[in-house]
């Protein structure tokens, strides 16, 4: 979640010219975004993160000298840390799982509307994951097929989790959730831990599936 108004920085690692060109005519589209820079590859990426310091990251996933989750981990594991949009071709299960579990405030595909894209950055930025709609169903129903969930009945949340799964629910980042609830960002970390584990989950991503799926939504 970011705290200060616009205009939100954006910076696009790629390595794909195009690509980059686009998504610069994209920021360009909507007076709320800037560009704060491109980087060609997964190292310069992490370099121009620390140096520039900018709001939101749309990262490839396939890139030759260091791929998306490599560079992902590494975002995530600055001080600074911008949220971070994977924005790639891949659909496949694993690349969406991987990116997901390390960090990834949001998984879009190349192939959106651009007006769409611009509509995800903005509720990335207001603390939601942001997915494409094929993406959530495909994870919707790994977890269906992987059977991880406990059965709805058998799970007993005390009434701060319920609290804390239903806004996961509705897609919003821990620091979100800590201010709605007026508590801390890491009394939410312990409880989305607690949550995670009673559902046999590994990431609040999957959680926010297992959620929606299970009918938790904003009436809390």
């Amino acid at each position: 979640m970011i705290d200060h108004e616009p205009p939100y920085t954006v910076l696009v690692i790629d390595d794909h010219p195009l690509f980059r060109k686009g998504a610069e005519q994209l920021i360009s589209l909507d007076e709320d975004f800037e560009l704060a820079g491109e980087a060609t590859n997964g190292e310069r990426g992490v370099e121009l993160t620390r140096q520039l310091k900018p709001d939101v990251v749309l990262l490839d996933l396939n890139m030759q000298d260091m791929d998306g989750i490599a560079v992902l981990k590494q975002l995530k594991a600055k001080e600074h840390e911008p949220v971070v949009i994977m924005l790639t071709v891949s659909n496949a299960e694993d690349d969406i799982i991987a990116a997901l579990r390390c960090g990834a405030d949001g998984y879009l595909l190349k192939d959106m509307e651009p007006e769409e894209i611009l509509i995800k950055l903005r509720r990335a930025i207001g603390g939601q994951t942001v997915l494409d709609e094929s993406i959530s169903t495909l994870l919707a129903n790994v977890l269906r097929n992987e059977n991880r969930s406990s059965p709805l009945n058998q799970i007993e949340f005390t009434s701060r989790e319920k609290q804390i799964v239903s806004l996961i629910a509705e897609g919003k980042s821990n620091k979100a959730i800590a201010r709605e609830l007026g508590i801390s960002d890491g009394t939410v970390k312990v409880h989305v831990k607690n949550v995670l584990r009673k559902l046999n989950l590994s990431s609040r991503l999957e959680a926010a599936v297992w959620a929606f799926e299970h009918g938790y939504s904003s009436g809390r």
